[in-house]
């Protein structure tokens, strides 16, 4: 068996990812394909923490107006992140991967309260933990969620799972001349404005000494070479 190079992840998920080629909402074919890959980490001995954000259903910062103010959005943004760990726990189970939902919001009747020691002892059982409803505050991405849980646990790194290879200087798919960074440190990234995950989130994770590896997710096999300590995508330390 190859040795791991982490043994515990948090893998954050952007709720477009849940898309497919759809439109929005949530695509059974591309949740399954996820999920396939999340169950190969675990039966490879990889203990798994996932944060899904919802912008496929509703992202609360856009959502708020002149009626809807922006703390009630951000809540139904934290909704919207539920249901995406609830799709994503049926398709892990459909799996045979064994997997809890731990909400930041009280909703007793769909997922437990989240529980730092309870969410440790149920990756340190081979569960599949999905953090759901982000920090449970208004005004927090789900990045800086993935950031906060990531450090609760006590996980070796934290994976951000996007569209792209990595980090780039700027977007690739408009500046074929983009710079592509392989490392880069946190503080540079946040002097750079390089819009990988908010401030907040950023700061979070160098403070506390967690790196942060950028992986394209639709590349099949992506993390788990990255577990195995193969150095793909960009390290941010």
């Amino acid at each position: 068996m190859t040795k791991l190079a982490y043994k515990r992840i948090l893998l954050k998920l952007s709720g477009e990812a849940m898309m497919g080629d759809t439109a929005g909402g949530i695509d059974g074919t591309t949740v399954l394909r996820l999920a396939e890959e999340v169950k190969e980490l675990c039966e490879a001995g990889v203990q798994v923490g996932l944060v899904i954000g919802g912008g496929n259903i509703l992202r609360g910062s856009e959502a708020a107006s002149e009626i809807l103010g922006r703390v009630t959005s951000d809540h139904m943004g934290m909704l919207a992140t539920v249901i995406n760990a609830l799709a994503m726990q049926d398709a892990l189970e459909s799996l045979g991967q064994s997997v809890r939902v731990m909400s930041a919001l009280k909703i007793n009747q769909v997922c437990e309260d989240f529980k730092q020691r309870r969410a440790i002892r149920h990756l340190e059982k081979g569960r599949v933990v999905i953090f759901a409803a982000g920090t449970g505050n208004p005004f927090f991405t789900t990045d800086s969620a993935a950031s906060l849980r990531g450090i609760e646990v006590e996980v070796d790194l934290l994976i951000k799972a996007t569209k792209v290879d990595g980090i780039y200087s700027a977007d690739p798919k408009t500046n074929p001349d983009a710079e592509f960074y392989s490392r880069i440190s946190f503080d540079d990234v946040i002097d750079k404005r390089l819009n990988v995950m908010d401030a907040t989130a950023l700061v979070l994770c160098r403070d506390h000494k967690l790196k942060l590896r950028v992986v394209n997710i639709f590349h099949k096999g992506a993390i788990k070479r990255v577990v195995n300590g193969e150095d793909v995508g960009t390290l941010v330390e």
